[in-house]
């Protein structure tokens, strides 16, 4: 790789932060120090951080964060860019590190189900799960996120912001009976999140892509899915090999 590039990391972790202005501090603190630019959320219900920079100050960041109690396990999406795509860093607190409000759905307390992104290949290559049952696959990203990509055939909602997402599986549930429905999103919250909602309201047979379509491209050769993947900073989108794309407007 070119000695200029820089690494981009993307990680979130549902677990339980009692005094989420405190590790804002602690975070920020840390952050300007290494000279990191990104974006750390912080709330009771856990964290969500896009950071970019020199390889070995993103690192030292990510090492950080899995310091703090219960984030040890958090898992990082890697991409690679020539520049460094945020202005400057920010550690804000928040309410909920992906707003849904519905303060019920709880990730902190137990996962969704998940589907691990070399297998739901293979179920779309074979055209059923492992059971022999249809699989839909449900994007929970906004609808401009979803113009610039998405997997073949996906359900497509058209949401304007995922707060909307309860309301649209009310609209929409008769299309998701009897099949094995698979969520996903960019990095793997939002999904997780809808994943769960699902099943609260009585949806069995309900799955997160684990990881999101950014680790469907670090795992696969990214087939099954058209376009690129919209990110929220200054590289617009991403190819399934994880390069940079800017469209012309």
């Amino acid at each position: 790789m070119p000695e200029t590039t820089v690494l981009n990391l993307a990680a979130y972790r549902f677990s339980p932060i009692d005094e989420p202005q405190s590790v804002r501090v602690q975070l920020f603190e840390r952050g300007k120090a290494l000279g990191i630019r990104g974006t750390v959320l912080v709330s009771s219900e856990g964290l969500n951080a896009v950071l970019a920079g020199p390889e070995q100050d993103c690192r030292e960041m990510l090492a950080a964060l899995r310091e703090l109690p219960g984030f040890a396990p958090m898992v990082a999406k890697e991409s690679w860019s020539q520049t460094i795509p945020f202005r400057r860093f920010k550690v804000k607190v928040k309410t909920e590190i992906i707003r849904m409000d519905h303060p019920t759905i709880r990730p902190v307390d137990a996962r969704a189900a998940s589907v691990d992104a070399r297998t739901l290949a293979r179920w779309l290559d074979q055209g059923h799960d492992d059971a022999n049952r249809p699989v839909v696959l449900l994007d929970t990203r906004n609808g401009f996120e979803v113009d610039h990509g998405g997997f073949s055939g996906a359900l497509d909602w058209r949401l304007h912001q995922f707060t909307e997402f309860p309301k649209a599986l009310a609209e929409h549930r008769e299309a998701l009976d009897g099949k094995t429905v698979v969520t996903y999103c960019t990095g793997g919250i939002r999904c997780e999140k809808a994943a769960l909602y699902m099943q609260s309201v009585g949806l069995q047979d309900v799955l997160q892509l684990e990881g999101g379509i950014l680790n469907y491209f670090e795992l696969t050769d990214g087939r099954h899915y058209q376009g690129s993947c919209f990110v929220f900073d200054e590289r617009e989108a991403l190819a399934p090999d994880l390069s940079p794309i800017r469209h012309q407007t």
